[in-house]
């Protein structure tokens, strides 16, 4: 899958709640964000989202329903992943990153590095 451009703060918000929902109708949508948007912006976005390739869709009735084509966690691993493919010195990035780990994580990191792939 192509990385997809970035997302603006209410995709970003739409998305989140998609994660935590699973699926969601635009109206759905709407109402979870609590906002004073118009069902047509709610639809943009949506739109946008699944041209993004970030959502698939299928039909519900009249409407869409909307639902991630990946998990947040494997959408956050492939931005890091993007990022350090960018990089020109991996192995600073690499660090920098390992550095800036509080104690926690890094044990966490440790761990998942002893247990190898998959």
């Amino acid at each position: 899958m192509a990385a997809p451009r970035g997302m603006g703060p209410l995709e970003t918000e739409v998305m989140e709640y998609l994660w935590m929902v699973d699926s969601g109708t635009p109206a759905q949508v709407r109402e979870a964000l609590g906002a004073d948007l118009a069902y047509t912006t709610v639809m943009t976005i949506l739109t946008r989202l699944w041209r993004k390739g970030l959502l698939d869709r299928q039909r519900s009735g009249r409407a869409y329903e909307y639902r991630p084509v990946e998990s947040q966690a494997q959408h956050r691993a492939r931005g890091m992943r993007s990022t350090l493919d960018q990089a020109p010195d991996r192995e600073a990035v690499l660090s920098r990153f390992v550095d800036e780990l509080s104690p926690g994580d890094a044990r966490l990191l440790r761990r998942l590095l002893e247990r190898g792939p998959g």
